[in-house]
């Protein structure tokens, strides 16, 4: 019974009503009712008092406490939530810790939760990507090995289907090692003057052959010739063979795909842009995730290892900016980024 309000009220209480009766025998001449209704008084006033303090200063507090003790305890840290309190400072500071650690706890989880998925997804993904090639390029060389080896003809082009199964295979095995050394921070960007229209024309002149398959135009906007930025050379012009290269493969025959570059006092506006398919709006905010395809169906068929815009993301953080991607279905897609101007000394 002591261990609560009403209980310490209770005995606190009938201490104070007898100390008050004791005292009341020192003063001459009280009427007889006196002695037994003050302390009566006294002892139902201080139990009140006593008990409304213990109970919401201190015996609420140290039951929010437990509560929140208790929830930690069985892992229900969701449903953790700091309450308003009217107690002693000192247990709402507990209380407030409390609540601090086991938030910190659940960001925690929610993230190893969040990475375990990921990875588990990861691992899924990259079993699929080599299955394809690898099931291909052996079916090539045992259907050769079982007899139509001696078929000139058939030789040939199993073995050239064969051949580009492995080199997708190659490609894609050199870009999962690319994202794993940038992930960890393993590769470091050797950032030089970099004249940023001459990178873009040399991706123009790689792609050209590829764009006049489909009737595709080239354009590069730009005021200036010679616009020097501060960037990996090698790297940014990665990233220009990804932007450029899937503007081209999602375009329609006959379309269009630029690059504009805008100077802005210290920084320059690159802008890729096409009129191609354009990507839903529910996908806009994956498609820098890995092995992520907006049409898988589509996607298988034209190629690629579906970590492109991946290492494009990564590359381009590494330059300290960040890609953007605004995109209408029917319209065509735009994928903007930020590269820092180069200032000669």
């Amino acid at each position: 019974m002591l261990l609560n309000s009403r209980g310490l009220a209770l005995v606190l209480a009938a201490s104070i009503a007898v100390i008050i009766g004791a005292s009341l025998i020192l003063v001459p001449d009280l009427p007889a009712y006196v002695f037994w209704l003050i302390p009566i008084i006294c002892f139902g006033t201080s139990y009140i008092l006593i008990n409304v303090v213990l109970e919401f200063l201190f015996f609420k507090e140290l039951r929010n406490i437990y509560d929140m003790f208790e929830k930690i305890r069985n892992n229900n840290l969701a449903t953790l939530e700091p309450k308003r309190t009217y107690g002693h400072s000192s247990l709402n500071q507990i209380q407030q810790e409390i609540y601090s650690y086991a938030h910190v706890k659940q960001s925690e989880i929610e993230e190893l939760k969040q990475m375990a998925k990921f990875r588990r997804q990861f691992l899924a993904d990259v079993s699929h990507e080599h299955k394809t090639p690898i099931f291909a390029a052996q079916g090539f060389v045992h259907t050769l090995l079982d007899g139509a080896i001696d078929d000139k003809s058939i030789r040939m082009k199993f073995l050239k289907k064969a051949a580009k199964n492995l080199d997708g295979l190659d490609a894609l095995v050199q870009d999962l090692l690319t994202v794993s050394h940038m992930e960890a921070g393993d590769i470091t960007m050797q950032f030089e003057p970099t004249n940023i229209c001459t990178v873009v024309e040399e991706i123009f002149d790689q792609l050209e052959e590829r764009a006049a398959k489909k009737g595709i135009e080239l354009e590069l906007k730009s005021d200036q010739d010679k616009i020097l930025v501060l960037a990996d050379n090698q790297r940014i012009h990665q990233v220009f063979v990804n932007l450029v290269s899937n503007a081209i493969k999602y375009s329609d025959e006959n379309g269009d795909v630029s690059v504009t570059l805008k100077p802005n006092i210290d920084k320059l506006d690159i802008i890729v842009k096409d009129n191609g398919i354009g990507i839903p709006s529910e996908h806009l905010n994956r498609v820098f995730e890995r092995f992520y395809r907006v049409d898988k169906s589509r996607s298988k068929a034209q190629g690629g290892t579906g970590l492109g815009l991946s290492i494009v993301k990564h590359i381009v953080e590494a330059h300290s900016s960040e890609i953007k991607v605004v995109s209408n279905v029917g319209e065509g897609s735009s994928f903007s980024f930020e590269l820092d101007l180069y200032k000669s000394e």
